[in-house]
């Protein structure tokens, strides 16, 4: 039977890797090639209250990430934030081929005092699945291969106090680049990336001509990425950059078309019209026609 395990700090991570006690209480590198004996991890989910960023070589084991043609093959990069519940399937920590595969961890606490606590909420890659993960080329790997390296060394000798600084300004860097990067493969994908838009649209019609909305109201963006099985992060992010607009923009786009041509083609009334839209309020409806189009309903209706 599956069971939990749970870990909160970096010495707890590495008893269980069957490594040495950690140089830094709150931050480690751990090459795959350095693991020892472990315990049995199959069908055991582990939940890590650590931020995580797992690299692994060409393919991704036991998680099975999705590739496509425009995916770099040097490696594959992972962004796990604390809390996030891993399962590992046959493939157990420290099985894999040596050298092919590292983790960066730190702990909250780490960054507390620095920029990079408040700017962690914006690396939304954090919040990605796996089969979202970032491919990397052989150039990108070996650049974010380089701020690894600074990073270990640095918590790896006497530490002082320009140490905390160094560590996290060199991890803020890394995510940086990863940013980046992000952004080439969304660019890469781009076929990929606009078929999805077109199910988006698609997935919006069907919605509403299988009257999914009397139940569940108006379309959001987790119901849309879920349906279309992405994060809703992940979909936002790719919207974003197809479109230049947010997913919920383009929602809210697409259900205020509708609404006009239920305005000037009925004559029902107007908390008529935004309840068949899936609006629990009409004052809501009213609020976002009149956000989005500069007239309230009526006045758009008679003025047309």
């Amino acid at each position: 039977m599956a069971h939990n395990i749970t870990f909160n700090t970096i010495s707890e991570v590495h008893q269980s890797l069957g490594l040495a006690k950690p140089s830094h209480p709150l931050v480690t590198v751990v090459y795959n090639s350095e693991i020892g004996e472990v315990g049995d991890f199959q069908d055991v989910k582990v939940i890590m209250n650590l931020y995580q960023i797992v690299f692994k070589k060409g393919g991704c084991g036991a998680l099975q990430y999705g590739r496509n043609s425009y995916d770099y093959q040097e490696g594959t990069l992972l962004f796990i934030e604390p809390g996030q519940v891993m399962q590992y399937g046959n493939e157990q920590p420290g099985n894999e081929e040596p050298d092919e595969g590292w983790t960066l961890g730190f702990h909250p606490d780490l960054v507390l005092r620095s920029n990079l606590a408040e700017k962690l909420r914006s690396y939304s890659f954090f919040h990605y699945d796996s089969n979202e993960a970032l491919h990397l080329s052989e150039e990108e790997r070996l650049m974010i291969e380089g701020i690894l390296d600074i990073i270990r060394k640095e918590y790896s000798q006497n530490l002082d106090k320009h140490s905390q600084n160094l560590i996290t300004t060199n991890i803020e860097l890394l995510l940086d680049y990863c940013v980046r990067f992000y952004d080439r493969q969304f660019y890469t994908r781009s076929n990929l990336n606009s078929d999805i838009v077109s199910r988006f649209d698609r997935l919006l019609r069907t919605y509403y001509e299988n009257r999914i909305m009397q139940e569940l109201g108006i379309p959001t963006v987790n119901y849309c990425a879920g349906e279309l099985n992405l994060t809703p992060s992940y979909l936002g992010d790719l919207i974003k950059k197809e479109t230049g607009g947010s997913a919920q923009e383009r929602i809210h786009r697409f259900v205020i078309d509708r609404a006009k041509v239920q305005l000037l083609n009925s004559t029902d009334s107007v908390s008529q019209i935004g309840f068949e839209l899936g609006f629990e309020y009409p004052q809501h409806f009213s609020n976002l026609f009149k956000s989005k189009t500069g007239l309230s309903p009526r006045a758009f209706r008679s003025q047309n």
